[in-house]
């Protein structure tokens, strides 16, 4: 009986140790807040994977994935509500030609997913075709990839204030091809991953549509990247964990590639993930109206524009340095950016961290 009564202490005391040890690791998990650059969907897959398998929590971080809408990532990194974003690399360049000290560390998307789309019966073939056009842009800076494939082509565009007679009429909508296509414009902006189902949706068969992919014509300024402040980066104590920023980086983005590698690996698995997350933003438009159809599209494409580049190579989530510098030369041709950024824009040395890969630079 006492012998009984010993090991029932004892495994009553192991518990209590065991339970006040579990309570301590998850009070040692650093909170970090992720603004993402859009509503919740498969766009950013590879994070709330990286949420449901735990890779975040692995990493000692407890990360919050916050939806935006139409509004610039940029600002909620930049004033602290949030300290890390995902964003494009004209919004990242453009806000370091302001002052804005915010930093790329690592690059997601290796190939663009713009695109312009026309209905086939519009008899429109190539860019030099869209003269005396409307085309349909997005503002806050979504328009600099339509505004660069035109210009390629020779073709001004009435967002041009200093133009007097433009060739191309753009039309800004917000972000709803159903707002303005056919009817309205003759082609519209829309990423392959998200927009052009939508228009499927609206009763326009792939088939019956011409799809002109930016990338396909030299215009391929990169998307979806990862970012953070320079304050973060500085930070000596993020938090008061006993870590610097830049190592809290590392840890982000090791996890979040880690969670976007088995995404594109687990397309479906990625797809129920998302699910949980999106609610009504999961589902496309009309005859696409399913939040699970319109979500595995949206895998099958972003998946594509993850596996390409540098990722193809083992080096997911870096920055190939010729293809920075050639976004950096067309923004600039564009004067969008009036010149090159600063050295302190791109850190490679995160990436390293959270890789242990060398950086080719």
């Amino acid at each position: 009986m006492k012998h009984t009564a010993r090991l029932t202490a004892t495994i009553a005391a192991a518990l209590l140790v065991s339970a006040a040890t579990s309570s301590a690791g998850a009070q040692k998990l650093v909170p970090v807040k992720l603004q993402l650059k859009w509503f919740p969907q498969a766009q950013f897959a590879g994070f709330f994977v990286a949420q449901a398998k735990g890779y975040f929590k692995a990493e000692g971080l407890d990360v919050t994935l916050l939806p935006i809408g139409d509004q610039s990532p940029i600002q909620t990194v930049a004033t602290g509500a949030a300290d890390f974003g995902t964003t494009w690399i004209t919004d990242l360049l453009t806000a370091r030609q302001q002052g804005i000290p915010v930093v790329h560390i690592a690059q997601l998307f290796q190939k663009s997913g713009y695109t312009l789309v026309a209905l086939k019966s519009s008899g429109l073939k190539a860019p030099a075709d869209f003269k005396g056009k409307r085309v349909g842009v997005w503002p806050s800076g979504n328009e600099y990839p339509a505004v660069a494939l035109l210009k390629k082509y020779g073709l001004t565009t009435s967002l041009d204030s200093t133009v007097s007679n433009p060739s191309v009429q753009a039309v800004t909508y917000p972000f709803d091809p159903s707002i303005v296509f056919p009817d309205k414009v003759d082609l519209v902006s829309a990423m392959t991953y998200n927009e052009v189902d939508q228009i499927v949706g609206l009763g326009y068969p792939l088939d019956k549509l011409q799809v002109f992919h930016a990338s396909d014509y030299g215009i391929n300024l990169l998307e979806d990247l990862m970012f953070t402040s320079q304050r973060v980066l500085d930070d000596k104590n993020f938090r008061g964990s006993g870590m610097t920023g830049r190592q809290i980086a590392a840890k982000l983005v090791r996890a979040s590639l880690k969670g976007w590698n088995y995404a594109v690996a687990n397309q479906k698995e990625a797809v129920t993930d998302v699910l949980v997350q999106c609610g009504n933003t999961c589902k496309g438009s009309g005859s696409r109206a399913s939040a699970s159809g319109h979500q595995t599209w949206q895998m099958t494409e972003v998946a594509k524009l993850y596996q390409a580049g540098p990722t193809l190579k083992g080096m997911a989530g870096y920055l190939d340095p010729a293809v920075y510098r050639a976004n950096v030369t067309l923004l600039k041709s564009l004067g969008i950016l009036k010149a090159d950024p600063a050295a302190g824009a791109v850190d490679y040395g995160v990436w390293e961290a959270a890789t242990g890969k060398k950086a080719m630079k």
